[in-house]
């Protein structure tokens, strides 16, 4: 420690016992008026010398700050002790003003320098200011790729009709010129499906204080609120079970997976069981465009080797995306792991936003207004339609050995 350093602490401590000795003449002043009627000259002696002290501390803490500037960062200023905010209150001021002529208390409001709400504590001194800096390290957020597998939509209403086929009955023939009985008749049979426009909200409280003491603080809250509805989207977009006010997602609507008939697999693996899963799907006639997979399922599928341990298809020195026979692979954390969905994402399924993810402020919410709180809210709302569930595949691992090596896969009939 420098002797600038021992000096200034020095300063302070009798700078805090000089403020205490000020107010206790002050209580005592107090306490002869009130008893005596006046303020004994004895007292009066006292406090003049008391407040003559305390300012020539004061001048002493001044300087060495000054000199601590100087030697250290010039351009920032210095915090200021709670003593020397008590000093340099205008409350004891016009005190220091008055001298003898002074009676009475002075109470001095100190005013906290965080948010009652923040927690930690700063390596900022009396005489080293920490380097601040000015961003917020959020946590880590996954990413989002269900809404970009589907369809997208728009609606300006509360709820989405759409017409469903059911069944159709395909009678067509050959027939002969001007026959003697009429053309083989077909049928197409169809449902009204009709989806109810759902919300996804939440909210948070701000003091209106600390969104004026730090403007960056009310973008990162819409942003933190945006993220919220977004993860809650996500997950509901693919295992919502649409009971209560929720949406039903895809793994809800969608086939079971069902090993097609006339496949043989030795040894099956994941990879066999997902391209048998493009099968199904190609067999209702709606060739597949991709799979969803937990991240830790794919990363044991990149990691599959043969027999002699070598990797099947991933090169861990390459950069190719995510791939699996041909179609890509969205990671996704919202799907469990063990399980995966294959299909035609686009053409089975369409969102339909009737409102995008907004934020808005109210203070006339509750008792805001005598709190000075606002509430700070985010909201969308949606709607999830699904036409072709035979155009989504669900399935799981069950029965595989993940840790075992691929051997080969062989078709027969």
């Amino acid at each position: 420690m420098s002797e600038l350093d021992t000096e200034y602490k020095a300063a302070i401590k009798d700078l805090s016992e000089a403020t205490d000795e000020v107010k206790k003449f002050a209580e005592t002043s107090k306490a002869e008026l009130k008893n005596l009627g006046k303020v004994t000259d004895e007292t009066k002696a006292s406090a003049d010398k008391a407040l003559t002290a305390l300012t020539e501390i004061t001048a002493r803490v001044t300087d060495l700050e000054q000199k601590s500037s100087r030697a250290g960062k010039p351009t920032e200023q210095q915090p200021q002790s709670i003593g020397q905010k008590f000093v340099m209150s205008d409350e004891v001021k016009a005190v220091m003003g008055r001298a003898s002529n002074w009676m009475g208390t002075v109470q001095v409001e100190v005013k906290n320098i965080t948010s009652a709400s923040s927690t930690g504590t700063s390596g900022t001194t009396g005489l080293v200011v920490a380097d601040r800096q000015p961003q917020i390290i959020q946590q880590p957020t996954r990413k989002l790729v269900i809404r970009d597998l589907l369809m997208p939509g728009q609606t300006s209403s509360a709820a989405i009709d759409y017409v469903k086929e059911t069944g159709f009955t395909n009678n067509a023939d050959f027939v002969a010129e001007n026959p003697s009985t009429s053309y083989p008749q077909s049928d197409v049979a169809f449902t009204l499906e009709s989806l109810p426009v759902r919300t996804v909200a939440h909210f948070m409280m701000a003091s209106k204080q600390i969104l004026a003491d730090a403007p960056m603080l009310q973008s990162y809250i819409d942003g933190r609120l945006r993220i919220g509805l977004g993860l809650k989207e996500d997950d509901a977009l693919l295992n919502g079970d649409g009971t209560g006010v929720t949406i039903k997602g895809l793994m809800a609507q969608s086939t079971k997976y069902a090993q097609p008939a006339g496949v043989t697999i030795k040894d099956e693996s994941m990879i066999d069981r997902l391209r048998l899963a493009m099968l199904q799907t190609t067999l209702a006639e709606y060739p597949a465009t991709g799979h969803i997979l937990n991240p830790t399922d794919w990363a044991s599928i990149e990691l599959s080797k043969d027999a002699q341990l070598r990797y099947i298809f991933a090169n861990p020195l390459g950069l190719t995306g995510p791939v699996l026979w041909g179609l890509p692979v969205a990671e996704s954390l919202a799907m469990g792991v063990g399980k995966f969905m294959t299909g035609a994402f686009s053409l089975a399924a369409q969102i339909f936003d009737r409102e995008d993810a907004t934020v808005s402020i109210s203070t006339e919410d509750g008792n805001n207004v005598r709190k000075g709180m606002v509430t700070i809210v985010g909201e969308e709302r949606l709607a999830l339609a699904v036409y072709r569930p035979e155009a989504l595949i669900n399935g799981d691992f069950t029965g595989i050995d993940t840790a075992a090596p691929t051997s080969g896969t062989t078709a027969g009939g």
